[in-house]
Formats: C-alpha cells, sequence, structure tokens
C-alpha cells in the first residue's frame, strides 16, 4: 500500500510511478543464498498474485494478508493455490512449498487500510523447506526501538520481479496507527509494489531479526509502513 492514500505493495501493478521509492533509488541487489536474505522468498498464488514472504520456521512463512485477498470475489484464495519459492532468483529457487493453510489475525479487514496493523498471515506448508539456520527470529519479548534504528529491507518488486533487492541503509522513524488504533511501524526503507509481506530486518548480537512485514508504500517519496511482528514493541523517541 502507499500512505496517505493507501495503495498495496502487493505485484504485480505495473506503473509508471514506484510508490515508496523517491527520486534516489537506493535498492541493490543481493545474493539470495547469505543470510539475510536466504530465509526470503516469493509468495504467488495460481492467480498470478505475487507478493514477498519470509521464513519464521522450516515450515512457518511470513506475509502480508492482503496479498492474498480477491478484489473480485471478495475472498481470500485457497491456501493449496498458494506458493512458497525460498531464495527466488530468475526462474530459480533453492525450495518449493506449497501451503496447507494460513492464518490471519481475527479483526483483519481486507482490502480497506482501517486494520493495516493486522495486515499479516501466517503460511504453515505441508512440509519443511529449509534448515532452522535459513530462518529469521520475530522478537519474543518486549523490545524498544528508537528513531533513527538502522533497518533494512528486502523483496521482489514490480520493476525487477525475479530478482531479490533490498534497501540495506534506510531507519526508522516512528510508529503510526491505523483507525482500528493498531501500530505499525514507519520507516525510510525504498519498496514498492511487489515489496508487501518482506522483512523488516534489524541487527541484533543474536543474529538478524524480523521486526516487521512490510505492508504500506509511501505514496511520494521513499518510505513505508510495516506490521509488528511483536505487539509489545515500544518506540522511543
Amino acid at each position: 500500500m502507499t500512505f496517505p492514500g493507501p495503495a498495496w505493495a502487493k505485484g504485480p501493478l505495473y506503473r509508471n510511478h514506484l510508490a515508496g521509492i523517491g527520486a534516489h533509488d537506493p535498492r541493490k541487489r543481493v545474493d539470495p543464498t547469505h543470510m539475510p536474505w536466504a530465509a526470503i522468498g516469493r509468495v504467488q498464488t495460481e492467480l498470478g498474485t505475487r507478493c514477498t514472504g519470509f521464513l519464521l520456521s522450516p515450515i512457518l512463512v511470513e506475509t502480508a494478508a492482503h496479498c492474498l485477498w480477491q478484489a473480485t470475489t471478495k475472498q481470500f484464495v485457497q491456501a493449496h493455490s498458494v506458493h512458497f519459492l525460498l531464495a527466488y532468483q530468475a526462474g530459480h529457487y533453492s525450495a518449493h512449498g506449497r501451503v496447507q493453510r494460513f492464518i490471519i489475525p481475527p479483526g483483519y479487514k481486507a482490502g480497506s487500510a482501517n486494520t493495516a496493523g493486522l495486515d499479516r498471515a501466517t503460511l504453515v506448508l505441508e512440509n519443511p523447506i529449509a534448515p532452522p539456520e535459513t530462518t529469521l527470529h520475530a522478537p519474543t519479548t518486549a523490545m524498544t526501538v528508537h528513531a533513527s534504528t538502522p533497518v533494512m529491507l528486502g523483496g521482489y518488486e514490480q520493476n525487477q520481479p525475479d530478482t531479490l533487492t533490498a534497501d540495506q541503509h534506510c531507519t526508522i522513524t516512528g510508529t503510526q496507527q491505523d483507525r482500528a488504533g493498531h501500530f505499525l511501524l514507519a520507516h525510510t526503507c525504498a519498496g514498492t509494489h511487489g515489496s508487501s509481506g518482506a522483512p523488516l530486518l534489524y541487527a541484533t548480537p543474536q543474529g538478524w531479526q524480523a521486526i516487521g512485514i512490510q505492508t504500506l508504500a509511501a505514496r511520494n517519496g521513499a518510505g513505508g509502513l510495516a506490521t509488528l511482528l511483536n505487539t509489545s514493541t515500544i518506540f522511543s523517541k
């Protein structure tokens, strides 16, 4: 999505204007064989929708819930029609997982930014597809993030849908609330349509953590909003 006047960051939506990028494009190709990029893959449905997702365990993938919504039928897609291609790159990938079922937070209203703070989906794969060391961690306890906290964002985006690109030099700027009162993290990372579901990455001494899920892209300029992976996250100026 974009904000204000949100537009979803899912793809493929080919437009001349790249929402969420700005005049200077800092995104670079990254190596999907090395962490943290090796935990990221492409989420795609048999109807042609494409987004980004990432492994939280060998059998669990996180992505944005709006990627699974069919605007024409006003229903979510069938789980078995969703596929996850780990470390996808130009038609090749390290593993393929078919989705058995998916879990969406109660209260999420698809097709609207009113509940963007709940815009996440957990995909349960039929089988494990990667070892534990090729997964990202989510905060399990309350954590505090500050303005200027360095983060990264990488995904499969509309103008380079077959290549994993990332903004590796961006920061947290604050929080915003959706109309239902759920918090999202605001950031300066460049990311456009197709980046929905990408992890907002934060480096810790224990390794890379995914602290948010890309949901919205700024309409003008770089930046976006990410749904919190741990709602106990605290923002401090």
